[in-house]
């Protein structure tokens, strides 16, 4: 699932979270797991924190865990804290002097937005605990 790198990050560290939930995770190990940068982690759980997600802590002993059980965070919950659309819509800020686009971008954006809603109610339906089928992840070698 690398459509979306930050969706795939986040929802790649929820399932790892989900398994172990009783242990602060560093942004280091996270990153290990995950194949990036401890910074690209700090920057997409950031979010997650942001939204009630996680929590996290700072110090020697510091990181970060879930701040809710995993049967209880969705999908759609981790997409919406992103704040990102996997479906592009296109909105300038000034207005066509063509009718003929101004139509077509209306239905155009139209359509996706119908699009993201049905998207988000499909992801509400999956909750991080049923990502990894209830059984531990297997950590890489």
């Amino acid at each position: 699932m690398k459509r979306n790198s930050r969706l795939s990050l986040a929802l790649h560290t929820l399932s790892h979270m989900a398994h172990d939930a009783d242990r602060t995770q560093t942004s280091s190990e996270i990153a290990d797991h995950a194949g990036t940068n401890p910074v690209v982690v700090r920057r997409v759980l950031g979010r997650l924190r942001k939204a009630g997600l996680l929590t996290s802590e700072r110090g020697h002993s510091g990181g970060w865990r879930l701040a809710r059980s995993s049967n209880e965070i969705t999908m759609a919950d981790v997409y919406l804290a992103l704040e990102e659309s996997l479906v592009a819509s296109r909105s300038d800020s000034e207005p066509h002097s063509c009718q003929v686009e101004r139509h077509l971008e209306g239905r155009v954006n139209k359509i996706l937005s119908e699009v993201e809603a049905t998207l988000i109610e499909r992801l509400s339906g999956t909750t991080i605990a049923e990502i990894g089928g209830g059984k531990p992840l297997q950590e890489k070698p």
